[in-house]
């Protein structure tokens, strides 16, 4: 997991060409112009889903894990807080490995609070819970990158 900003993610360049692809096009694009749902970076190493929500409280709120992509959240608008726990100290609940998706159950051992500005990277062992409020119910507007772990 890291968790920065947006002053500081040049730091992590150098991790992974997938990984320096995502950041230099944070860096340089206006993620406000991105669709809806599936936008195109570097095919599937990496590309950007774009979407909005409102958050839900914490018990409303679900584990979910990846097998083949890290994540690295920012949002747009809104605020939110997003909980991370190893995977290895929750329990899998389902699995969809065609969706790179695994639900898991357990406690939350880390918060990040989520504001613009804000970055969370997460990566196939960093299990995140998102959508939950923080300081109160909020609309979120949020770009996730997914990017080829």
């Amino acid at each position: 997991m890291i968790y920065t900003n947006m002053s500081q993610i040049e730091r992590y360049l150098g991790l992974s060409a997938p990984l320096d692809t995502a950041i230099r096009y944070l860096k340089e694009a206006d993620l406000t112009k991105l669709v809806m749902g599936r936008n195109e970076v570097d095919g599937d190493n990496v590309f950007i889903n774009r979407f909005d929500y409102d958050t839900l409280p914490q018990d409303a709120a679900t584990w979910e894990g990846h097998l083949q992509y890290a994540d690295l959240h920012v949002v747009l608008s809104g605020q939110e807080q997003i909980g991370v726990t190893d995977a290895a100290r929750l329990r899998e609940i389902r699995r969809d490995e065609a969706a790179d998706f695994v639900g898991f159950e357990g406690p939350v051992e880390c918060w990040a609070p989520m504001r613009p500005g804000d970055l969370l990277i997460v990566f196939p062992e960093d299990v995140h819970m998102v959508k939950v409020q923080y300081q109160g119910p909020s609309h979120v507007e949020k770009a996730v990158f997914k990017i080829k772990a």
